[in-house]
């Protein structure tokens, strides 16, 4: 029985489980007064997406067991009671010596699941399961300093659609949920965490040195220029990790990180992409990563573009566990 008071839970069907959902009326995003139950229904109206995006990675879950005004938990570890469906695999944290059994969402049932446990966002591994220490997920991640519009994001991330062009890779964009962009390139697991972080390191000292005004590599935050774009190449270090695409943020207005095709650039609003729109521009448009995964690309050049900025005295930025 329902403490008095309290909306009894309800089940949702998801893929082959059927998952109870307690507190299904608890506003968690309180622009709009979306709720868990519409929290859950957002990610089976995109569910191919967000399954794909998430699909045998290590995924931190990040909690807001009253709404995204209260809370934050960042979890690691699946928790004991865990339907024993669901799919795991042990991480090993060298620098505190620590195991975790991490949540491997290959269904939809596992992303509900992790609604019921009060997870908004999504944040998987740019590995996968079989090989934890290859990735085979390249990040871009743009990141705005506080006073760089949204306009000279765009621009970055022409410039950087310019050099995967010229690379003959193909990158697939998206909105943060926030103020930034990311792009995912598919590459061969061939690379540990470092050479792809070299990698990332070298494509943003390119895209920097075609777009000065706009763009920085500075590692120091407090070194940057406020007004300019950060290509953040830490993002492709171990154990570093950022939203996947079709994940809700945690804000009031529940942006959602929104993939889009090159030719919306000019045109995409982050802020207009949330639980109550992307799923109509699901519906219209299909899963826009549905193709990632069919090719794969090589990193070879930018390593090589690596070792020549490091010949001629480039300097390695600190943070490369």
């Amino acid at each position: 029985m329902a403490a008095k008071g309290s909306t009894p839970a309800i089940e949702i069907v998801a893929g082959d489980h059927l998952v109870r959902i307690s507190h299904p009326d608890r506003v968690y995003f309180p622009a709009r007064s979306e709720t868990k139950e519409d929290l859950a229904r957002y990610y089976l109206a995109v569910e191919e997406g967000i399954v794909r995006a998430l699909r045998d990675r290590p995924t931190m879950l990040h909690r807001f067991p009253t709404g995204v005004t209260g809370e934050k938990v960042h979890q690691k570890r699946v928790p004991r009671g865990a339907p024993d469906w669901l799919e795991t695999v042990e991480i090993h944290f060298p620098r505190w010596n620590r195991t975790a059994d991490e949540l491997c969402v290959t269904e939809i049932g596992a992303v509900i699941w992790a609604v019921q446990m009060s997870t908004v966002e999504f944040h998987p591994w740019n590995s996968r399961r079989f090989d934890v220490e290859r990735p085979d997920e390249w990040r871009i991640d743009l990141d705005p300093m506080p006073q760089a519009g949204f306009d000279r994001v765009r621009r970055t991330a022409h410039v950087a659609h310019e050099v995967l062009d010229e690379l003959g890779i193909t990158g697939y964009p998206k909105t943060s949920g926030g103020s930034g962009l990311h792009v995912y390139v598919r590459i061969e697991p061939e690379w540990g965490f470092q050479d792809v972080r070299r990698a990332a390191l070298a494509f943003a000292r390119e895209v920097e040195r075609r777009a000065p005004e706009d763009v920085t590599t500075t590692w120091w935050r407090k070194d940057r220029d406020p007004h300019l774009v950060f290509v953040d190449y830490n993002q492709n270090t171990r154990d570093h990790t950022i939203a996947a695409a079709y994940s809700v943020r945690g804000n009031t207005g529940a942006t959602v990180s929104t993939p889009f095709t090159w030719d919306e650039l000019d045109d995409i609003e982050p802020r207009d992409c949330t639980i109550a729109t992307v799923p109509a521009r699901y519906a219209e448009k299909g899963d826009l990563t549905a193709g990632i995964d069919d090719e794969t690309f090589r990193l070879d050049t930018l390593l090589d573009w690596a070792a020549r900025d490091e010949r001629e005295g480039a300097e390695d930025p600190p943070g490369a566990d």
